[in-house]
């Protein structure tokens, strides 16, 4: 993934450099995790105790208010999957851990969500190995490689994230964005506690096809993005979220992670929620009933996926 510098005459390729050490990089990824995942940080280097003999880099906790296990390495290794699955089985083991843990960083205010445990991989490089043994696992792990350059610029990329998309009716015989999010059905998790099919459960044809609509663009966006169905909402992410739909009966609210601010001449089916309670993440609600307003919408979406870094 080389990155290039534009000059009038052409470009320049920028040379890498790599972290003096892991410390270095989980300390980055540490102080800016709101930006890079939108995750609020509930402690760094966190024993596991003495019988477990660990320690997790860093323990998060989502927008979503899932747990949030992040392992680091400066160079490839498999150690790192190992690692992050062993702490993986730690936590469902010792949620009160991490629940007390939650509460002394944020507060006691903040409920944990378990219906979802999320695990960060991140490295400069994985093994082809790695990469196999992880689609066929099950667990809910994400693969992220990192490059450094000299310009003191710092990328990030979605190399694996296991899939919760489902439901064959609605990408049948649709476009090939679908099809792939058919293939992803078949990475679902066994322990997923919720799919797109509990949201569409006795909805009407009308909302059944706005909602393949919505979905069609959102995952056409990336092949990264990836479909988390929550209990009260559907999420489409890739390191954080970016467009999260609530099934209304005869209606979709469609919250768009930008501020108002960014919502130039907002339609009349728009509204500010940023002090208003909600299902799902988001500043700006879009209340659509058809595809005419959702086409409206569009533009926004796409500006959002723009400004998560997409």
């Amino acid at each position: 993934m080389p990155l290039f510098e534009i000059h009038s005459k052409g470009v320049r390729a920028i040379e890498q450099k790599n972290f003096s050490s892991e410390k270095q990089l989980q300390t980055l990824v540490e102080k800016n995790l709101i930006t890079i995942f939108n995750c609020r940080l509930v402690a760094s280097e966190f024993s596991t105790g003495s019988v477990h003999a660990g320690r997790i880099d860093s323990l998060a906790l989502s927008e979503d208010n899932n747990p949030v296990i992040i392992e680091y390495k400066k160079v490839e290794s498999s150690e790192l999957i190992n690692q992050s699955l062993y702490y993986l089985s730690w936590i469902h083991d010792h949620k009160g851990d991490f629940q007390i843990a939650v509460q002394k960083k944020l507060g006691n205010g903040v409920t944990v969500d378990w219906s979802d445990v999320r695990v960060i991989c991140i490295a400069p490089n994985y093994k082809k190995y790695d990469l196999h043994a992880v689609q066929v696992m099950g667990a809910n792990i994400e693969l992220w490689k990192y490059r450094r350059f000299k310009n003191n610029t710092f990328y990030m990329e979605n190399v694996f994230q296991a899939s919760k998309t489902s439901t064959p009716e609605l990408y049948e015989g649709k476009n090939p964005v679908m099809v792939e999010a058919g293939r992803k059905a078949a990475l679902v998790r066994k322990t997923a506690s919720y799919t797109i099919d509990d949201h569409l459960k006795g909805r009407s044809a009308k909302i059944k096809s706005l909602v393949n609509t919505v979905r069609e663009y959102v995952l056409g966006l990336d092949p990264a993005v990836e479909e988390v169905p929550k209990k009260y909402y559907v999420a489409y992410k890739i390191s954080q979220n970016i467009v999260c739909i609530n099934l209304q009966k005869n209606s979709l609210k469609i919250f768009v992670k930008l501020k108002a601010a960014d919502v130039k001449e907002p339609p009349r089916f728009y509204r500010d929620v940023t002090t208003i309670g909600h299902y799902g993440t988001g500043e700006s609600e879009f209340s659509i009933s058809n595809e005419d307003e959702f086409e409206r919408v569009k533009p926004y979406i796409e500006l959002a996926y723009n400004k998560v870094g997409g």
